[in-house]
């Protein structure tokens, strides 16, 4: 269901940073909050160091701390976390919450994959990593693939969808393979998850590609940004660089539709405390 964008109100909050935060606009200057909240989704990989032991009770932690939808992952215990696809299916609607998509390696029994999805109504499938290539033409042949990938999904009644790291938006050979990938794939098959702090990382304004793209990114990954050090490091949403109340209604207003929180470093708190933490953030941004 596509989010609403709601009205923002003020609310403080340039922190500190190497950047000169005023001059880009997709660096924080300020945040928003209102009563209500638009639905906002977890990448279950957030709590990759904790969920394994206990996935029914983690991510009944994340019903309960307001995520309304969830985004999978394979880990050891499969994609379904070791309740099959029906299992999980009712687990999650136990829980009133939606499994939106799930990260899967894509090159390995994608078909079964896709049709366990589809058996339970999950609306996409998600490629999360295929690397640096040596060439331009190595991301032209994954474009193929993943067009392939696409007609497979939509036959089943799924997206299909490639998720960004910072090596797609670093020049080779002249161009930028994230360029390639989404002009050499069919818009009508295949679509992107756009992974903000990896755009941001490797210099980008993620803005700028919502509108460059506009319809091509469905999804994104919400992950604030920040360096310790020199070293880029994700942190709680409002701790670090990103202005999430400025980036977000563009991507709406350009063909996103899901916002899935992730973070992949805990500095000062835990998994739990750090899914807490951001999911009061979204629900004061409300978008």
């Amino acid at each position: 269901m596509k989010q609403s964008r709601r009205s923002f109100l003020k609310t403080s909050g340039m922190l500190a940073s190497g950047l000169a935060i005023g001059s880009i606009p997709f660096l924080k200057s300020c945040t928003a909050a209102e009563a209500e909240y638009a639905p906002f989704g977890l990448q279950l990989y957030t709590l990759r160091d904790v969920i394994g032991d206990d996935p029914e009770g983690i991510i009944t932690q994340v019903a309960e701390a307001g995520y309304k939808q969830i985004e999978s992952y394979e880990g050891r215990q499969g994609m379904f976390w070791g309740m099959g696809n029906t299992g999980f299916k009712q687990f999650m609607d136990d829980l009133g919450v939606e499994m939106i998509s799930t990260h899967a390696n894509v090159f390995q029994n994608y078909e079964q994959k896709v049709e366990d999805l589809a058996a339970i109504g999950v609306p996409n499938i998600v490629s999360p990593w295929i690397g640096p290539q040596e060439s331009i033409d190595d991301f032209k042949s994954y474009a193929e693939q993943f067009n392939r990938m696409g007609e497979i999904a939509r036959d089943a009644g799924l997206r299909f969808s490639y998720h960004n790291h910072a090596y797609t938006f670093e020049e080779l050979e002249g161009q930028l393979p994230q360029d390639i990938l989404m002009s050499e794939t069919d818009p009508e098959l295949v679509d992107f998850q756009m992974d903000i702090f990896w755009v941001v990382a490797a210099g980008h304004d993620p803005i700028e590609w919502f509108r460059k793209y506009p319809g091509r990114f469905t999804s994104t990954h919400v992950k604030d940004y920040q360096e310790f050090d020199g070293e880029r490091e994700s942190v709680i949403l409002g701790n670090g660089t990103i202005d999430f109340a400025n980036v977000l209604p563009v991507g709406q207003e350009n063909g996103v539709t899901w916002n899935i929180v992730e973070q992949e470093a805990y500095r000062d708190t835990t998994p739990v405390d750090a899914i807490i933490a951001n999911a009061a953030y979204m629900k004061e941004l409300n978008v």
